[in-house]
């Protein structure tokens, strides 16, 4: 011990008489400028993710139901209650908060002899402290979590213009190991994906290297994940809650990077190849597109015998008939497909139900029967010229590069539309023009201005990497045509293509006129369905919606109890909405099955 601490209680003397320094009014004195005190929430810049909840190491905040706050895409609709019996103002908080709602004033005093009031949801009830401007706020460029997302490296467009190569090359794995670092867990993402899968499990699951834990999350609900690893929607990053201080996180980049990792061969001993018992019920599934292949998988799983019947030589539908290989390498979509084989799905190729064997024989030799067809059959515009040789389909066009067949390419060609099939085959028949004559002069145009088409942004911006010339706001108005040769197509000015309910309803401005010079015309504003398998012995016992598809429940049952639908025929709009209801499908097939 130091003699200076054996004489400091004596030292302490020499202040007895010192003169005091008085508080005046010390209920009133305000505390310092960015002290912690109790909290506040702007309660529509909260989106009610939990972060601030699973920071809380105290357990001193729960996510609550708020009146008036409904649940919607991106918010929770549940906000955060605060309980100051257990709460240390430490402010993690606050400075996890990805929308910065949360925030803490500066004000100190709260007398109550209820202890119950301490419990209370900030912003939702009125306190004193509500508008004041001091306290604590995270401070400007303090962040716990990188907020850019790590890039995506691809094949620049000059490598990839004349060739069917995937573009993206994908995350190595400290890319990855980085950007799943990223995630804040909140699962906000989780009900916007139309599968709802576990995606804050299997990004934990990237971020501590356990790719077969990753997998096995991936398949609880969805079997396509190489497919959905690169062509998915990704609506999940849309409401992600990083995008309030930054990027959002690359969801579906790592779920590619997941089933990268993880080569075929393990797949049987990583999720397993033997499904439950076998059952000895049968179910017949229509179409090997996402919807079919999913429901196979998890009936499968259910330990029920599956044939799915396809039309084509190969399973895929859409995703291999509609989908260009720089896009998705049919090799990767094979690797999906060989593990749901691997379970004893049965699947009959070059088969037309309505035509090679019809709805009557799968109802009589099945006791269920799933319908995934898909929209396989293209739209035209209809225009003056549209019936000419060289005005095409989108959708056939793509099916027979995938087929191999020998495919017309023009010099000059437009293509109508402004969807992501439109970009597919726009860039398509670009990299065709590039082989056979050393340039691209194609033009897409489309009704929608480009803020609003609904093909991807990415989509948009490699087309231009790859000389699609885009003419945006646009409605065909004829296609001319002189001695029986296209010369170009005719084009009238669109103002706008929604009115104000939100209805297709395009309004055009006449006195505004364009010409797009081209010697072929592709069309590809939508595709339609194909039910002809439907007989008038069955069709006329269907329930149909207003807008003509087959009225289905929440498991895809329709009006025939044994008859099951999913994917676009039922309203679906991309493969991981058909996988979404192939999986409930066949939960309702089982459902059904075992009354």
């Amino acid at each position: 011990m130091r003699l200076k601490d054996v004489l400091s209680p004596f030292l302490a003397w020499k202040h007895l008489f010192s003169p005091p320094v008085p508080v005046r009014k010390p209920l009133e004195r305000e505390a310092a400028p960015r002290y912690r005190g109790f909290h506040q929430n702007d309660m529509e810049e909260c989106i009610g993710c939990g972060t601030c909840e699973e920071i809380c190491q105290n357990a001193a905040i729960d996510m609550v139901p708020v009146e008036g706050i409904g649940t919607r895409d991106g918010d929770s609709g549940l906000r955060p209650r605060i309980d100051y019996g257990r709460c240390c103002w430490c402010a993690l908080c606050v400075d996890i908060c990805t929308t910065g709602s949360l925030t803490m004033s500066n004000e100190y005093q709260w007398i109550d002899t209820d202890p119950d009031v301490f419990r209370f949801v900030p912003g939702a009830e009125a306190k004193p402290w509500d508008e004041r401007k001091k306290g604590y706020r995270k401070p400007e460029h303090y962040e716990l979590y990188n907020t850019e997302r790590i890039p995506m490296e691809e094949v620049p467009p000059e490598a990839r213009s004349k060739s069917f190569i995937e573009i993206v090359k994908g995350y190595s794995k400290a890319q990855a190991l980085r950007e799943a670092d990223r995630c804040v867990e909140c699962g906000i993402c989780i009900a916007t994906c139309p599968a709802h899968m576990g995606i804050p499990e299997y990004i934990k699951a990237v971020r501590e290297d356990d790719m077969e834990q990753a997998l096995r999350v991936l398949y609880e609900t969805n079997p396509l994940p190489e497919v959905c690893g690169r062509i998915c929607t990704h609506k999940c990053e849309t409401v992600c809650s990083m995008q309030y201080k930054g990027d959002p996180i690359s969801i579906r980049w790592l779920k590619r990077y997941i089933a990268d990792q993880v080569p075929a061969e393990r797949y049987e001993e990583i999720l397993g190849a033997d499904a439950v018992e076998q059952s000895n019920k049968k179910v017949a599934v229509i179409g090997a597109g996402p919807g079919g292949l999913s429901a196979a998988y998890y009936l499968a799983r259910l330990g029920y015998r599956v044939n799915v019947f396809e039309e084509r030589a190969e399973p895929g539908g859409m995703m291999r008939y509609g989908i260009p290989e720089y896009r998705l390498p049919y090799d990767q979509l094979d690797k999906d497909i060989g593990y749901i084989r691997s379970l004893g799905v049965k699947m009959t190729f070059n088969t037309r139900v309505g035509k090679d064997i019809t709805l009557e024989q799968l109802h009589k030799d099945y006791d269920a029967v799933f319908a995934a067809t898909g929209l396989h059959q293209g739209r035209s515009t209809r225009v003056d010229g549209a019936d000419h040789p060289m005005v095409f389909q989108a959708i056939d066009i793509l099916r027979d590069v995938t087929e191999g067949k020998k495919i017309e390419v023009a010099e000059k060609i437009v293509v109508i539309g402004g969807g992501n099939v439109a970009m597919d085959i726009a860039r398509t028949l670009a990299r065709l023009q590039n082989q056979k004559y050393g340039k691209v002069q194609l033009i897409l145009t489309s009704l929608e201005s480009e803020d609003i088409m609904p093909a991807d942004l990415e989509e948009i911006v490699e087309s231009r990497e790859e000389n699609v010339v885009i003419e945006p706001s646009w409605g065909p108005g004829s296609i001319k045509i002189e001695d029986g040769k296209i010369k170009g197509l005719n084009v009238i000015r669109c103002l706008s293509v929604f009115d104000e309910d939100g209805r297709f309803n395009p309004k055009f401005d006449q006195n505004e006129t364009n010409f797009f010079e081209a010697d072929q015309v592709i069309e590809a504003i939508g595709q339609g369905m194909d039910i002809e398998y439907m007989t008038k012995k069955f069709e006329d016992r269907l329930e149909m919606t207003p807008r003509n598809r087959v009225k289905v429940d929440i498991f895809g049952q329709s009006s025939l109890p044994w008859l099951f639908l999913g994917g676009d025929i039922t309203g679906g709009t991309d493969a991981i909405t058909a996988i979404a209801d192939g999986h409930r499908a066949a939960k309702g097939i089982d459902k059904f099955l075992n009354k």
